[in-house]
């Protein structure tokens, strides 16, 4: 009986309560039930497996928006399904109503043709438009600002006869340039970002067909598509692991530009298609992955591999140790694998947001102020009509008032803005200081000048991500950089009486209690590190030797240890230098060459790994020659100092070490007899076989190990700064800028970078957040928090996701009083949420610098961003603002350049405006004069030559002024502080420089009224003559530091404006101008318009001086 299935449930049958536990995919359903799912007589067995993913509540089997009741669960033989062509009816609804959402996936093995649903292409976009809404991109984009808004009604006002006041072209030009100028440079940005992607997007890999192996672009990979890729290449896209061509059956892989850990993560492939002969071999058998819908979960996978057609078939799980994700490189050997998902949904891609245009803070101030000159323009215009009665049509009048006053909003501010911007662009890039620094978004170089908050990663942007072994601690002596050669000579010394000693007398002086010497004690603290890791040497071929041979022979110039942590391969590479060399290992051995060529072997009997929560890792290993088992462990002090046999020196040792910013690992080890071993291998066993608490079992019967264990040493590893990153961090912190620490990597590893940083001062507490999973202990560890002061923060992002969850505004309140704070373990999505919040709590400016591709969220969210290229590659560089080769670069970028476009931008629009009021002010003079007649002062080439050829050059010339040398900028950041307040640019300065406006306007024009004799004209070449030299005479009174060009600029609008006066005598009588009464009108003029601001202006100076004035003196 066929029953509708409409999202709800069918009743009607009497339910037995169950509980199976989640299936993903059909089949499993129906193998486990024993039923075969069949309506109609069609068997519906893996018809729409990605909307089977069933659990069973109180008898109602769900599966998403679709619910199936089912008869009788204990005996039913069928299912009430309604079907559409096969498919189940959710499935058709989606696609009719458009919706797509993620749906899990089956996916046969070099198949593509064999899809259920449609896929995205293989292409990676970070274009914010495309051919088609590029241009009323832009268009929108610019007219959102209200005065180009403004500028466009007024330009198509004047085809409108009754409106118009002059020639068209003197409203149409100035818009047109305006725009054509952002246009070109939108297009170019436009264009340079198309090709970077397109690099990505062409790289070449190899697939595996039914025709051999054949060449393939990057964007034209498929789902179901089998590639090969080599070592050293990027993934290019989500796959999962099926073949490699290590012996060891596994890879390492590089996963920094995904998550940000340097640690290389170790993948397993599929332990079905690795025993196949050969790579070919993975076309002529039958078998699919199932896969979870695309998620942006980058550290879990749920999936399931299934061979049809081996008898019987074969079903494997999959989790995240068989995956490679896109955006990762392969560390060792040449892999093969299935392409599961592509394009939009990548992991990389899903937990990276859409690059955003950004408007800079300045742009938007600038964009209060020409509201705020529109409100005066509306005023002044009502004003007029109503000093006429509003006689007539008055409403015409103002329309004719608003036009005459529209040089109030200058239409030249916005291309002065823009032109300063890209000379400040081509400055920083042209600096010698910071050399290969490149500027990708030259709209928003002022956001530098007035940055509070500065977000960076950790890994390749503070550190170089190079370890280097520092000392080594035995409890009475420490051994440093400087006297590693005494612990050479104690491994020699060692290993030499050993060989010179017959056995009989090597097993007495073994098994003798004895006072251990410094060189037995230094040897096993030595050997314990050269054998507890994780680290395996790799064997490649020099070009002179080939790889078997170097394998065979342990060629150190052919070795390269690989490992999951830089700091084990730290730990290998210094036993190397000191003697003891680790030269082979496989899953259960290990080989260590002693200093005089003798090969020791070890089997190895169990390892313990390192997890998050344990902190340590341990491994028991049998010694070959003699027999002897030892359990070998190292890890966190916290958690080893409970282990260990009591001592007085550890706690106090590790805290030195840890203020020296050292890693700290303490090793251990514990003589186990056979018996001992066997008890603890069996218990181990069937802890390991147990269902319920496995994990807690098989941790308890480890831990029945771990007590009492000798105490060997301790390791201290630093992660080697980048270059003057302490003297950075200090500038950045006296310039008023409070720097976050954003990482993927570990607690510990967070904090002792940090502290080596000195991104957390020596006086300074840290408060470390511990974890929380839940509303009350989120509660309660805040409280804690909130008594602290003048703490520093570190938290993990678990904890951070729970705080914010429940107590956003209080985390972040508090967070925000802190004098640094650090995020360890975050996700690439945190990292983004985290500059939201920042920006939407403060409100201030953020700046977010990282150098890998989990840091490009992050880069793209804040206000401003900063890559570093450095050893992860370009795609934060490629995705920043600003690119920088080193991080030290970043202070001279922020005292210097942000500081000097900042300044420079708030005087260029300060000058634009002055310019506009003071014409503007004339104009209201004149209509005032002579009865509120709505006629301009000044028309044609008169009013476009004033902010064009006679006053441009000298004004937009400030974007080379500096108040104080870069040498001063940088060794005094307390400068920059003084930015933060936003002053150059405030409501007060803005006010200032309006009264200023009118006070020059009035006393030109009044002047002019005056000193004029007969004819207008004479009043139009004084007025505009003394409004010309008034306006190079203020620049020149401004300027604080001359520059060529501004003298050459001054020179060159007066040359232009006394040549231009031959073709101007439309507007101006010639022979007039000639005289020597035009003159002295024009001096006295000038003078009384200036004079007394420059007096003004001196006497501040003198009695409350700027505070860089003292540095400049």
């Amino acid at each position: 009986m066929l029953r509708e299935c409409t999202g709800i449930n069918l009743g009607g049958f009497k339910q037995e309560e169950a509980t199976l536990a989640r299936m993903t995919a059909y089949s499993r359903f129906a193998a486990l039930t024993g039923v075969a799912m069949q309506v109609a007589g069609a068997n519906l067995e893996g018809q729409c497996p990605q909307r089977l993913e069933h659990s069973y509540q109180n008898g109602n089997w769900q599966t998403n928006s679709l619910q199936v009741r089912v008869d009788n669960y204990r005996g039913f033989d069928k299912a009430d399904l309604y079907v559409v062509s096969g498919k189940c009816m959710c499935c058709e609804c989606l696609r009719c109503c458009g919706r797509r959402d993620p749906r899990p996936r089956t996916v046969w093995l070099g198949h593509p043709e064999k899809r259920d649903q449609r896929y995205p292409r293989n292409v990676i976009n970070n274009q914010k438009y495309n051919f088609f809404t590029f241009l009323p991109g832009v268009l929108f984009k610019q007219f959102k600002y209200f005065f180009n808004l403004y500028f466009l009604l007024l330009a198509c006002s004047q085809f409108v006869v009754e409106m118009r006041l002059g020639a068209l072209y003197t409203y149409w030009v100035p818009l047109g340039f305006v725009l054509a100028v952002t246009v070109i440079r939108e297009a170019a940005e436009e264009i340079r970002c198309y090709m970077r992607d397109k690099e990505v997007n062409s790289q070449i890999y190899s697939k595996l067909t039914a025709r051999g192996t054949v060449k393939v672009k990057s964007s034209n990979i498929q789902v179901g598509d089998l590639i090969i890729v080599e070592k050293n290449q990027r993934v290019p896209a989500d796959m999962i692991f099926l073949r490699t061509s290590e012996k060891n059956g596994s890879c390492f892989l590089r996963t920094d530009q995904l998550d940000g850990e340097t640690d290389w993560k170790l993948r397993l492939p599929v332990t079905c298609t690795q025993r196949l002969p050969t790579a070919s071999d993975l076309l002529q058998i039958r078998s699919y992955v199932y896969a979870e819908e695309p998620n942006i979960d980058i550290h879990n996978f749920v999936g399931t591999f299934t061979r049809e057609d081996s008898d019987p078939p074969v079903n494997e799980s999959l989790s995240i140790e068989n995956t490679l994700w896109a955006s990762t490189v392969i560390a060792s050997g040449t892999v093969v694998g299935v392409v599961l998902y592509t394009g939009r949904e990548l992991r990389s891609v899903m937990n990276t947001s859409n690059p955003r245009s950004k408007i800079g803070l300045f742009d938007l101030e600038v964009n209060c102020l020409t509201k705020i000159l529109f409100g005066a323009l509306v005023v002044v215009s009502l004003v007029m009509v109503a000093l006429q009665h509003f006689a007539g049509r008055w409403y015409l009048q103002i329309i004719r008032f608003l036009l005459l006053f529209s040089n109030i909003i200058p239409i030249s501010l916005r291309v002065n803005l823009d032109m300063g911007k890209i000379v400040y662009s081509w400055v920083i890039r042209r600096d010698s200081k910071i050399p290969g620094t490149v500027v990708r978004s030259s709209t928003i170089p002022e956001q530098l000048g007035r940055i509070s908050y500065l977000l960076t990663d950790k890994t390749g942007t503070l550190t170089q991500n190079e370890m280097v072994f520092k000392r080594l601690h035995l409890g009475t002596v420490a051994y440093g950089l400087d006297s590693m050669d005494e612990v050479q000579s104690h491994i020699f010394s060692i290993y030499t009486q050993q060989s010179q000693d017959p056995p009989a007398v090597k097993g007495l002086t073994l098994a003798t209690k004895v006072r251990k010497t410094m060189s037995s004690r230094v040897h096993e603290a030595v050997k314990a590190i050269a054998l507890c890791h994780n680290v395996t040497p790799v064997y490649e071929s020099n070009g002179v030797t080939d790889q078997a041979e170097a394998e065979r022979h342990y060629e150190d110039s052919c070795r390269v240890y690989q490992a999951s942590s830089p700091d084990e391969v730290a730990l290998v590479q210094w036993t190397e230098s000191v003697g003891l060399t680790l030269v082979g290992r496989d899953q259960s051995s290990v080989q260590l060459r002693t200093p005089g060529g003798h090969i020791l072997n070890f089997t190895i009997l169990q390892i313990f790994p390192f997890t998050y929560e344990s902190k340590r890792m341990g491994i028991i290993v049998r010694d070959e020659s003699t027999g002897e088992i030892t359990f070998y462990m190292k890890g966190a002090d916290v958690v080893m100092a409970g282990i260990v046999q009591y001592n007085d020196w550890l706690e106090e040792e590790c805290g030195n070490m840890a203020r020296e910013g050292l890693r700290v690992l303490v090793v251990a080890k514990k003589s186990l007899t056979e018996e001992q071993y066997q008890d603890f291998e069996a218990r181990y066993v069937q802890a390991k076989l147990s269902v319920h608490d496995r994990s807690l079992k098989v941790a308890t019967v480890i831990e029945s190990l771990e007590m009492e264990m000798e105490l060997l040493c301790l390791t201290g590893v630093e992660d080697q700064l980048q270059t003057d990153v302490r003297p950075t961090l200090e500038t950045l912190r006296n310039a008023g800028i409070k720097v976050w620490m954003l990482t993927g990597d570990k607690l510990e590893t967070a904090t002792c970078t940090a502290k080596n940083a000195h991104l957390v001062t020596r006086t300074q507490d840290i408060h470390i957040f511990r974890l929380v999973t839940n509303r009350g202990e989120a509660h309660l560890e805040l409280n804690a928090f909130r008594r602290k002061h003048d703490c520093a923060l570190v938290i993990s992002g678990d904890s951070l996701e729970v705080c914010l969850k429940y107590y956003e505004y209080e985390f972040m309140e508090l967070a925000c009083q802190c004098p640094a704070v650090v995020c360890c373990r975050c996700a690439p999505t945190q990292k983004a949420q985290i500059v939201r919040l920042l920006q939407e709590r403060t409100g201030k400016l953020t700046c977010a610098v990282g150098d890998g591709g989990n840091d490009v969220s992050m880069i793209q969210e804040a206000d401003c961003g900063v890559g570093v290229e450095g050893k992860e590659g370009k795609q934060a560089s490629l995705a920043a603002d600003f690119s920088i080769t080193q991080f030290k670069h970043l202070g001279r970028l922020l005292m210097v350049h942000g500081r000097n476009s900042y300044k420079r931008s708030a005087a260029l629009s300060q000058f634009v405006i002055h310019r506009s009021l003071c014409i503007s002010t004339m104009q209201a003079v004149f209509s005032s004069v002579f009865y509120f007649a709505s006629v301009p002062l000044y028309q044609g080439f008169l009013i476009i030559g004033y902010s064009t050829i006679y006053t441009m050059f000298p004004v937009f010339s400030l974007v080379l002024d500096k108040d104080v040398k870069s040498e001063v900028a940088m060794l005094y950041p307390e400068l920059y502080k003084d930015l933060l307040k936003g002053r150059p640019l405030s409501y007060k300065t803005f006010l200032i420089w309006v009264l200023i406006s009118i006070y020059q306007g009035s006393i030109i024009m009044y002047g002019a009224l005056l000193l004029f004799e007969s004819e207008f004209v004479h009043i139009v070449a004084i007025s505009f003559t003394s409004l010309i030299l008034t306006e190079l005479l203020m620049v020149a009174l401004t300027i604080q530091t001359w520059h060529w060009l501004m003298i050459v600029a001054e020179l060159l609008s007066l040359s232009c404006y006394i040549a231009s006066l031959v073709f101007l005598h439309e507007f101006i009588d010639v022979y007039f101008i000639a005289t020597l009464s035009f003159l002295w009108k024009v001096t006295v003029i000038t003078l009384v318009s200036c004079l007394p601001l420059y007096v003004l202006k001196y006497l501040r100076r003198r009695f409350s001086p700027p505070s860089y004035s003292k540095l400049t003196s």
